[in-house]
């Protein structure tokens, strides 16, 4: 998986699911066959109440094993993947993005929260980004090793970048933007940076089930909002794929009446 380029966290999270299914047998992974997969997986669904994307994992993992160390044929037609929930994502609306700014006294807090909605990047991307990856210039954020392995751009807003010179003033972070407290050089822990956002909705009065991940989501539906193109919506958020971000378009609050036929625009 490393040779292949997979990210350490995937890597982690495959390795952990083999080993959980060979202990379920007490059996070494060459062992495990097709139906015993299965019945693991039906385990887990009744007993474990796992979810969907847990499920699909299981089955990457277990298709890694088989094709790429085992060397043996791959039949997907006997495992079939499970339905993926099509649940909507939470998402803030415009004011309560104010509130939940405008509560947040702790300048670190204040400008991670800013530009996080702001840019629309991940949780992962945020906690590695560094300083000189603000490019003030041409006003925009130079994310380094996204998700794939992917490095991209994405938008940089003025309000953003006036907090940031403030906050880099004051708390002169050493290899990352977001440093934990007196420990130079580590970045935040998921837990922390969810933390924060949880205790920012919380003092906003927020009574939406929210968490890091919603600031993106709020982006990119408030862009879509604006009428951004989909396309740079895309290329901003990182997305593979069209339909991923074409998703926003079911919870986007667009009015109809305000869209005007080309035609209006001509001169006849």
């Amino acid at each position: 998986m490393q040779i292949r380029n997979y990210s350490e966290r995937t890597i982690t999270t495959y390795t952990s699911m083999i080993s959980r299914l060979a202990s379920f047998y007490n059996i070494t992974v060459d062992q495990i066959s097709i139906e015993q997969l299965k019945k693991f997986l039906h385990h887990r669904i009744e007993n474990d109440k796992a979810s969907v994307s847990v499920i699909n994992q299981t089955i990457s993992a277990f298709k890694i094993l088989q094709q790429d160390i085992l060397g043996r044929e791959w039949e997907p037609i006997k495992i079939k993947r499970p339905r993926l929930e099509k649940k909507l994502p939470v998402v803030l609306s415009d004011s309560e993005v104010s509130d939940l700014i405008n509560n947040t006294i702790n300048l670190k807090h204040r400008a991670l929260i800013t530009l996080t909605y702001s840019s629309g990047m991940r949780r992962s991307e945020i906690k590695k980004l560094m300083p000189g990856h603000i490019d003030s210039q041409r006003m925009r954020i130079h994310v380094v090793n996204g998700k794939g392995k992917k490095d991209r751009y994405t938008i940089l807003a003025k309000k953003t970048l006036e907090l940031l010179k403030t906050y880099y003033r004051y708390q002169k972070p050493s290899t990352f933007l977001f440093e934990p407290q007196g420990r130079k050089n580590e970045c935040l822990s998921d837990s922390t940076l969810n933390n924060i956002v949880k205790q920012a909705a919380v003092r906003a009065g927020i009574k939406k089930n929210i968490s890091f991940h919603t600031l993106r989501h709020s982006f990119a539906t408030h862009m879509l909002e604006q009428g951004i193109n989909l396309r740079i919506i895309q290329q901003f958020m990182g997305h593979s794929s069209i339909k991923t971000t074409s998703g926003y378009l079911h919870i986007a609050q667009i009015n109809p009446h305000s869209i005007l036929s080309p035609l209006d625009a001509m001169d006849i």
